[in-house]
C-alpha cells in the first residue's frame, strides 16, 4: 500500500508540474512579439548541419581542447613509461620521451595537420600554466623528500662529493661556453649570463630519480646508498641555490645588478628557516596523523606553499625555487610528510607533470640539428656533461676513502638529470638565454644521461664483482634454507605457517627468509620505512607466536617477477614458497571448479587479459607470472593456494605416478616437525604396483605409523577432503587433474604445488 501511496505521488508531483511548465513556456511564447529573435531551423538538414557546427565548436573550445590535451598526454606518458621501466629504465625517461613524441620532432613533422588539431598555438599558454603548476608542487614534493636528517651523518664527505660533481661540470661548461658563444648565443644574451646557464645545465643532479634507483637496486640500507642519497641531497640544495643566483644575474643583466636580487633572496630564506619553520613544526607536531590532519591545516600548508612560491617569482629568482623551498621546511615529522606526501604526489606525479613533459617537447626540434656540425656539438654538450658529473664526482669519492666500485657507482648516479634538468632548461629557454637549437641539444643531453644509468651501474658490477650479493641474504650452507616471498601480508602468514610445519621441531638448522617486492613507482623514500614495517608487521606476529626467527628481505622492484626468480636462484635456497590469491583464478574454469568464481569477471584478470599476458576465459593451469617463476627457478618451488587454512594437522597427498615419489622428503618433514597425520591417496595403483617405492613408505610407517596411512581405493568425494587441512600434490600431478577437470577440484582443502 506504501509503494502504491508513493507511485501516485510521483505520478502527479512529475506530471503535474510538467503540465504546468509547458502552459508557462507556451504563454511566454507570446512575451517574443517586437524582439528580434532569428527563426528556428525547421529543415531537418540545415538543423543536422547547425548540430555538426556546434559540435566543432565544442571541440574548438579551449576547455574541451585542454581536456583532450591532457587525456592523450597521460595515456601516452604512461605507456611511454610502462615501456621504460619492463626494460630497466626509470619511467622519466619514457614520459619525456613521449613529450618529444607529441612534439614538432614526430608528430608536428609527420602528422602536422593532427598536431594542430591537438595542440593549437592558441591553447599553448594554458598548457603552459598547467605545468608550471604541476612542477610547483612536483618541486614541493622534492624538498619534503629531501631528509635534511641524513646531512648530519657524513655531512663532510657528502659536501666535498656533491660540490666537487658541481664544480668540475660547471667549470667545464663555462670553457664550453667560451667557445661556442659566438656561434650558438641569442643576439641579446651577454657572455655571463651564457655561460653560467651553461654551467648549470652540466651541474644538476636529479634526486628524485637517483633516490628510486638506489631503492630499486636493494642500496638503500647500505652506506654506498646513504652516501649517494647524502650526495644528491647536498647537491640538489646547492645547485639549487646556485641556480636561483644565475636567474637572478640573467635577469638583472650584470653580477653587480643582481647584488640586490640576491640579498632579497637570501632575507626570503632567513625568514622561511626563522620563522616559517618553526611555526609549521609545531603545527605538524600536533596534526601528525591523518584522522588530525583536518582541511583547514592542510590550507595552512598548500597557502604556505603558494605564498613561498610567489615570494620568490616577485623576488626573481622564479617561483619553484619558493615550491622547493617550501617542501624543505615542512615539518621533519616523518608521519606527517608521509601523509601530505600521498595527497600532493599522484596529482603532481600522474596528472600535471605529464603536462610539463609534453610542453618541453612542443618546445624541442630536434629537426633543427638538420647538420653534421649541430649533432657534433650536440655530441659534444652529453661528453662534457658526463666527464663533468661522473669523473668529478668519482674523483671526489675515492678522495674521501671509497673504493672504486664505489666512487664510480657514486659517479653514475649522479650523472643522472632527469625531470631536474628539464626544469633549468626550460627557465633558461623562457628567459631567453638558450637558443632553440641548444635546447633541443641540452633535452638530448639530459635523456642520454639519464639513460645510462642503469647500464653504466650493471657494468660497474660487472667490473667489480662483489663477494656478498646485496639481492640475497647470506646463507649458512649447513641449514635448510627456505624463501618465502609474498605480496599480501596475510597469504605472507600463512606461508610462515606452512614453513613452520615443515621444519617446526629442526629450527636450529633452519634458516627462513621472508620477501616482499614492492613496484618501485608506488614508494618514496619517507613511506618506504613505513611500508616496510607494515608489510612485515603480520610475518613477524606470526614468526613469534611460533617461535620461528625470520630473516625480512624487502626491496622496491621495477620487474617482481625477475626480482624473486633472481633472489631464489642466487641465494642458493631450498625451497621457495608463493602464495596465490583468489583473484587469480576468480572469471576462469579453474576458479570455478576451485570455488572462487564470482559472478563477475574479476577486474584485476580483466586488466591482465587487456595487458595480453593471458586470456580472458581459459582453463588456465596458473597465470602467466606464476607459469614464468615456475619456469625460470632452479630451485624446488611451491605454490600455495589458501582456502582458510588456519592449522596443519590433517594432510592428504594424491600420488598420479612414480615421479611423485619426491614428495616423501616433504612428507618426512610434515610428519617429524609438525605432527601432521598424512593420507596417501594411491589414486592410480603405482604403489601397489613399485616395490621401491612401497619400501619408502613402509620405512616411513616404521617410525611413525599413526600418523600414515596408505588408501589404495578413490575416496576423492566432498566428505572425504572436507576433514582435512592440506593438500599436498606434485605439479606434473596438479596439471594432468586440472586438464582432466576432475569433479573434486572444487571440494579440495587449501592446496601446497610442488615442483621438485
Amino acid at each position: 500500500m506504501k509503494r502504491f501511496k508513493e507511485l501516485i505521488f510521483y505520478i502527479l508531483t512529475i506530471g503535474g508540474l510538467s503540465v504546468f511548465i509547458y502552459f508557462l513556456i507556451h504563454q511566454g511564447s507570446a512575451l517574443e512579439a517586437g524582439k528580434s529573435i532569428p527563426s528556428s531551423q525547421g529543415d531537418g538538414v540545415n538543423a543536422f548541419d547547425h548540430f555538426v557546427e556546434s559540435l566543432q565548436e565544442n571541440l574548438s573550445y579551449p576547455l574541451a581542447i585542454l581536456l583532450l590535451q591532457i587525456i592523450t598526454i597521460i595515456l601516452v606518458a604512461r605507456c611511454f613509461g610502462y615501456v621504460c621501466r619492463k626494460i630497466g629504465q626509470p619511467s622519466v625517461i619514457g614520459e619525456i620521451l613521449a613529450g618529444i613524441v607529441l612534439g614538432p620532432s614526430l608528430l608536428g613533422a609527420y602528422f602536422p595537420e593532427f598536431s594542430t588539431f591537438l595542440f593549437p598555438a592558441s591553447s599553448l599558454g594554458n598548457l603552459g600554466v598547467m605545468s608550471q603548476i604541476g612542477l610547483i608542487l612536483f618541486m614541493f614534493v622534492v624538498g619534503m623528500e629531501l631528509d635534511l636528517g641524513i646531512l648530519k651523518n657524513k655531512a663532510h664527505e657528502a659536501v666535498v662529493v656533491s660540490h666537487a660533481s658541481i664544480i668540475f661540470p660547471f667549470a667545464l661548461g663555462v670553457v664550453l661556453a667560451y667557445f661556442i658563444y659566438e656561434q650558438t648565443a641569442p643576439e641579446q644574451v651577454n657572455f655571463i649570463s651564457y655561460a653560467l646557464f651553461i654551467g648549470i645545465s652540466m651541474s644538476i643532479t636529479a634526486f628524485p630519480v637517483l633516490a628510486r634507483i638506489v631503492q630499486e637496486r636493494g642500496l638503500s640500507k647500505t652506506k654506498l646508498g646513504a652516501m649517494a642519497i647524502t650526495c644528491a641531497a647536498a647537491d640538489d640544495i646547492t645547485a639549487w641555490c646556485i641556480l636561483a643566483a644565475v636567474i637572478a644575474i640573467v635577469k638583472a643583466g650584470s653580477l653587480a645588478s643582481a647584488i640586490y636580487t640576491i640579498m632579497l633572496s637570501v632575507l626570503y630564506v632567513v625568514a622561511m628557516l626563522k620563522l616559517v619553520r618553526p611555526f609549521l613544526r609545531r603545527i605538524g607536531d600536533l596534526y601528525s596523523s591523518k584522522e588530525s590532519l583536518s582541511k583547514p591545516i592542510v590550507g595552512i600548508f598548500f597557502v604556505t606553499l603558494l605564498i613561498s612560491a610567489w615570494s620568490t617569482e616577485v623576488i626573481g629568482i622564479h617561483a619553484l625555487f619558493g615550491a622547493f623551498m617550501a617542501g624543505v621546511i615542512m615539518p621533519a615529522n616523518v608521519n606527517f610528510r608521509n601523509i601530505f606526501i600521498e595527497k600532493v604526489e599522484d596529482l603532481a606525479l600522474v596528472l600535471l607533470l605529464p603536462l610539463f613533459f609534453v610542453f618541453t617537447g612542443l618546445r624541442t626540434q630536434i629537426g633543427l640539428l638538420n647538420e653534421p656540425g649541430l649533432w657534433g656539438l650536440c655530441f659534444v654538450f652529453i661528453a662534457v656533461a658526463v666527464v663533468g658529473k661522473f669523473v668529478g664526482s668519482a674523483i671526489a669519492a675515492r678522495f674521501v676513502g671509497q673504493d672504486w666500485k664505489g666512487s664510480l657507482t657514486i659517479g653514475a648516479l649522479m650523472n643522472t638529470r632527469g625531470l631536474m634538468e628539464l626544469v633549468a632548461l626550460n627557465i633558461g629557454y623562457d628567459l631567453g638565454v638558450l637558443s632553440p637549437e641548444v635546447f633541443a641539444m641540452l633535452v638530448l643531453m639530459a635523456l642520454v644521461t639519464t639513460f645510462m644509468t642503469g647500464p653504466a651501474l650493471d657494468l660497474i658490477d660487472k667490473l667489480f664483482k662483489a663477494d656478498d650479493d646485496l639481492l640475497a641474504p647470506k646463507l649458512e650452507i649447513d641449514k635448510y634454507n627456505i624463501l618465502i616471498a609474498f605480496g599480501n601480508p596475510i597469504s605472507g602468514q600463512k606461508l610462515v605457517r606452512l614453513a613452520n610445519g615443515l621444519t617446526n621441531k629442526t629450527k636450529e638448522n633452519v634458516s627462513l627468509t621472508a620477501l616482499h617486492l614492492s613496484p618501485a613507482n608506488e614508494l618514496n623514500q619517507f613511506n618506504a620505512f613505513e611500508y616496510e614495517r607494515d608489510s612485515f608487521a603480520p610475518i613477524q606476529f606470526e614468526a613469534d607466536r611460533l617461535g620461528q626467527k625470520v630473516v625480512a628481505l624487502f626491496k622496491p622492484s621495477q620487474n617482481i617477477d625477475e626480482d624473486i626468480i633472481e633472489i631464489a636462484n642466487k641465494g642458493e635456497f631450498d625451497l621457495l614458497l608463493i602464495g596465490i590469491g583468489r583473484s587469480v583464478f576468480e572469471g576462469t574454469f579453474l576458479g570455478k571448479i576451485l570455488g572462487f568464481t564470482t559472478k563477475v569477471v574479476n577486474p584485476e584478470r580483466l586488466y591482465e587479459s587487456i595487458k595480453g599476458r593471458n586470456a580472458l576465459f581459459t582453463l588456465g593451469i596458473f597465470d602467466e607470472r606464476t607459469k614464468h617463476i615456475l619456469r625460470n627457478t632452479k630451485i624446488p618451488t611451491g605454490i600455495f593456494i589458501d582456502k582458510n587454512m588456519d592449522v596443519i594437522r590433517q594432510v592428504v597427498v594424491p600420488i598420479f605416478s612414480l615421479s611423485d615419489s619426491f614428495l616423501l622428503i616433504y612428507i618426512q618433514k610434515l610428519i617429524h616437525n609438525g605432527g601432521v597425520k598424512i593420507t596417501l591417496m594411491d589414486l592410480s595403483g603405482t604403489i601397489r604396483q613399485n616395490v621401491e617405492f612401497k619400501e619408502a613408505i613402509r620405512s616411513i610407517e616404521l617410525v611413525a605409523p599413526e600418523q600414515l596411512m596408505l588408501v589404495h581405493e578413490n575416496k576423492m568425494d566432498k566428505s572425504f577432503l572436507q576433514q582435512y587441512d592440506l593438500m599436498l600434490i606434485s605439479l606434473d600431478s596438479w596439471k594432468k587433474v586440472v586438464e582432466s577437470r576432475s569433479i573434486w577440484l572444487a571440494d579440495t582443502p587449501s592446496v601446497l604445488i610442488v615442483k621438485p
